[in-house]
């Protein structure tokens, strides 16, 4: 990956500041895309990928779950394993291929910007960028991760705070403005990446579900950057206790948890039903819920 060359070092805040932005959302979505390699991909909405912001349902269910076995932000995990069958390649090939970036921009950034080491405490301090070492001497060639060894979470974290030219006493020098705007520019396409991979960027489905509340017809909105929503287009017409935004009910981030509880409330009331109606077997409601 070429990098830009060394310049004065003429910090670019705006850059910075977009870049700080950009890698939080990579951090944040991190664990949603990892665990989306082992699910095969979903064509209903939201992608069960998309499936982070229904954690309060999952929730009550947490008790029951093995604990983890790897570092996790809530239940999603952080470290890229091997995957011998991955049931989806779009979220593999998404995340070895911001991992990459990251990895190698967090080098070029610690080749340009970071105090060389003076001792093996300083070589040690955690707020040191650790390069990746290698020594060819055949099969038993040894090489050290470095700081990758840690993640691409901590990848991200440690680039936000050369962005921000976070002070550590004299370990580093401000990112020169061409470095700041390649910082941003990696980072924007690593977000990118991570949101289509996700189903995150910008699109609008119609749902196989009906709303519970109206029988109306249910829409759901994901837009890079912010929290997917659902709408229901009857507007004041509709009962549900949701929020009216431009003449429709809208539910957005916690408040999908209400909407699917009350979702599967309605699916449970159409089993019965069909239970009831049929002497014991469930009748094809056809989306009646």
């Amino acid at each position: 990956m070429s990098t830009p060359t060394r310049t004065a070092p003429v910090t670019s805040p705006a850059a910075g500041r977009r870049a700080a932005v950009d890698l939080a959302a990579v951090r944040e979505q991190w664990g949603d895309l990892l665990a989306a390699i082992e699910q095969p991909p979903a064509a209903e909405w939201p992608p069960r990928e998309c499936a982070g912001f229904l954690d309060q349902l999952a929730a009550a269910q947490a008790a029951d779950d093995p604990m983890p076995s790897e570092p996790t932000i809530g239940r999603m995990p952080l470290v890229l394993r091997e995957h011998p069958a991955p049931l989806n390649l779009t979220a593999l090939d998404a995340a070895l291929s911001v991992e990459r970036d990251l990895f190698d921009l967090a080098d070029a950034v610690a080749e340009q910007v970071q105090r060389p080491a003076v001792d093996e405490d300083d070589r040690s301090n955690l707020a040191r960028w650790n390069l990746p070492t290698s020594r060819d001497i055949g099969p038993a060639a040894v090489a050290s991760a470095g700081s990758r060894a840690y993640g691409l979470h901590w990848a991200a974290v440690w680039l936000e705070g050369r962005a921000l030219d976070e002070p550590h006493g004299d370990l580093f020098r401000p990112l020169p403005a061409l470095l700041a705007d390649h910082v941003a520019a990696v980072a924007g396409r690593a977000r990118r990446t991570i949101e289509r991979a996700l189903n995150r960027d910008s699109r609008w489905s119609t749902l196989d579900h009906l709303c519970p509340w109206c029988r109306g017809p249910l829409t759901g909105v994901t837009q890079a950057g912010n929290v997917p929503a659902v709408l229901c287009a009857r507007g004041e017409r509709c009962p549900a206790p949701a929020v009216l935004d431009h003449r429709r009910r809208v539910w957005q981030g916690a408040e999908l948890a209400d909407l699917w509880a009350a979702m599967s409330a309605a699916k449970e009331r159409a089993r019965k039903s069909g239970s009831e109606t049929t002497g014991g077997a469930p009748r094809t409601h056809g989306g009646d819920y």
